[in-house]
């Protein structure tokens, strides 16, 4: 279990997380997005211990675990975009097949299953985040 409770953090002057409040339960599994400088990399070093708050409390579970992803974008050739695009597999893997398929039944249930999927929206959706 993970509780904060009125975290203030400022830096330099500027306030980053002001009385921020949060509980997630035992065995719950979250995800932070968010704009750039909307605080998501200080929350994740305050609750690692790497930062300590100005004011409230945080208190994490000696067994949670806690996992996190680089800031950075893997370095190449490929787009930020494209990369999150490319973690979607089950939408690389229909779009594969379509470009390949030559059955009509398959063929209609690759683009039957595109559209349950909301394939043409994957681009706006993946933008969204960045």
């Amino acid at each position: 279990m993970l509780q904060i409770q009125d975290i203030t953090f400022r830096i330099a002057g500027k306030t980053l997380l002001e009385n921020t409040s949060a509980r997630i339960p035992a065995g719950h599994k979250v995800g932070i997005v968010g704009k750039n400088g909307a605080g998501k990399s200080t929350l994740l070093k305050l609750i690692t211990g790497e930062l300590h708050a100005d004011e409230g409390t945080l208190k994490i579970r000696n067994k949670a675990k806690l996992g996190q992803v680089a800031q950075e974008a893997p370095g190449g050739a490929t787009s930020l975009l494209d990369t999150v695009l490319e973690a979607d597999h089950e939408l690389q893997s229909l779009q594969k097949a379509a470009e390949t398929a030559t059955d009509p039944e398959e063929i209609s249930a690759i683009h039957i299953r595109l559209a349950d999927i909301e394939a043409h929206t994957a681009e706006a959706r993946a933008a969204s985040i960045l």
